[in-house]
């Protein structure tokens, strides 16, 4: 941290009621998007420049109190929706990573019980996610930055339309979603899956938080089964279900690296955002392109 981001923490340390008597030194904890610090028990979190052009806070503060009281996510102390600025408990627990779940088998299976209880917590969260409305939305605010769009994107968009065809032919109920269901969102204490950062989440297909953690994992054929196992307290979903999951990591693909193209036209410094949004590009066409994906898709419509 330098000494003008030292001394900007500790100011807004000072002007919020909540945390005011804190006096340890902040810790800059992780984040693509935003500055996130650790404040002893707590954690700050301040919104990354241009979020405002597409995060609902004040959805996303309703999002978080209700993920807590599920018992999926930390208390929240603090939050102001026109600030962004948000507290919440701090949780003693392990930052997963695909690496991490690679090597700790029942952190998937925490992961999936975690999503399952979010998703059958019967919480009504204020947005949906519309998959599509949001891929057009990213669409135009990248022509607004006269940002060029990757080759092959208006043939991967003529696919997401024949997708969303066909799963409105097989409309499955709206649950509350993570929608943004990153290795790092998930911090496992060793009895219980935390989940995370509520900027994105949305009533939406329960398949897209599995599917969407999968791609960021990683994960073997043997990990989602095990994932979805977890998920469905010991059965595996029908073949719809997994199909909705396959579909959805092409999609999440597809959705991030248009997300990422945006940080990279916003200047975000955290990472090589044009090199993170032609990786997921290209997953998502090669995933587009194989026979399973066609056998999937027409388990769906089935």
């Amino acid at each position: 941290m330098t000494p003008e981001e030292q001394n900007q923490v500790q100011q807004l340390i000072r002007a919020i009621p909540e945390i005011a008597d804190v006096r340890v030194q902040p810790q800059r904890l992780g984040g693509l998007t935003n500055r996130v610090y650790a404040l002893g028990e707590y954690v700050l979190r301040i919104p990354g420049n241009g979020t405002e052009e597409y995060i609902n806070r004040a959805h996303e503060v309703t999002m978080a109190r209700a993920a807590a009281t599920a018992g999926v996510s930390p208390q929240v102390i603090y939050a102001n929706a026109q600030s962004g600025i948000m507290i919440t408990r701090l949780v003693n627990g392990v930052t997963m990573s695909p690496q991490k779940f690679k090597s700790a088998a029942r952190s998937i299976v925490r992961a999936g019980q975690a999503l399952s209880t979010l998703h059958h917590s019967q919480s009504a969260f204020p947005s949906r996610f519309e998959l599509f409305a949001v891929m057009d939305d990213y669409g135009k605010i990248l022509s607004a930055k006269n940002y060029a769009l990757p080759d092959g994107y208006h043939q991967a968009v003529q696919s997401a339309e024949n997708i969303r065809k066909a799963l409105a032919c097989s409309p499955t109920p709206l649950v509350p979603c993570h929608c943004d269901p990153l290795c790092e969102n998930f911090l496992d204490d060793g009895e219980r899956m935390w989940i995370v950062d509520w900027e994105y989440g949305g009533m939406n297909d329960p398949m897209w938080d599995l599917g969407d953690l999968s791609v960021e994992g990683a994960f073997t054929l043997e990990q989602d089964e095990a994932l979805l196992q977890a998920y469905f307290g010991g059965g595996s979903g029908s073949a719809a279900d997994r199909g909705r999951m396959v579909i959805y990591k092409a999609m999440c693909d597809l959705l991030w690296a248009l997300w990422g193209l945006i940080q990279h036209a916003n200047n975000n410094p955290a990472e090589d955002f044009a090199v993170y949004a032609a990786k997921r590009f290209q997953r998502c066409q090669e995933l587009l392109a194989t026979k399973d994906f066609a056998r999937h898709l027409k388990a769906v419509t089935a």
